[in-house]
């Protein structure tokens, strides 16, 4: 039987794509359509985990922190991060986008364009982000519009 994480310990282990299943960004954290696909979690001692997150048109994180901050990497569409009291900033393939600790901030899509990006972050304690409050339909369409 072949099983989806050849992992010994000690080894290098290779994660079969398509081994791990998708999961919806739960409607606490999300606005709109999300689907996380998860890359990799903490292997003691590291603290890193990623994942690919797509956002169908129009969909967004929640305002958030991280505490070790966090990298993002643009892999598909056209998206948007805004960093709280500065402007929106738009975000395409290639480009990395890089959170500072502690810095609140979202990123999702634009109105009419699905993005997808890789994201990278690091746990403190055991936790590698601070989920704040939603961002409003409102204010997301003052930002786009």
């Amino acid at each position: 039987m072949t099983h989806p994480s050849l992992a010994i310990p000690g080894a290098v282990s290779v994660t079969r794509a398509g081994s791990q299943p998708s999961c919806p960004g739960p409607a606490e954290w999300f606005s709109g359509t999300v689907r996380v696909d998860p890359l990799f979690t903490p292997l003691s001692p590291a603290a890193g985990s990623g994942a690919l997150v797509t956002f169908e048109p129009g969909a967004r994180t929640d305002w958030h922190t991280h505490p070790l901050g966090q990298t993002l990497i643009v892999t598909a569409g056209c998206g948007r991060v805004q960093q709280w009291g500065e402007a929106m900033k738009e975000i395409r393939p290639g480009d990395v986008v890089t959170i500072p600790a502690g810095v609140k901030h979202w990123h999702g899509a634009t109105p009419t364009t699905a993005m997808s990006h890789i994201a990278l972050q690091e746990q403190a304690q055991g936790s590698a982000v601070t989920w704040l409050e939603k961002v409003g339909d409102e204010h997301y369409a003052a930002m786009t519009g």
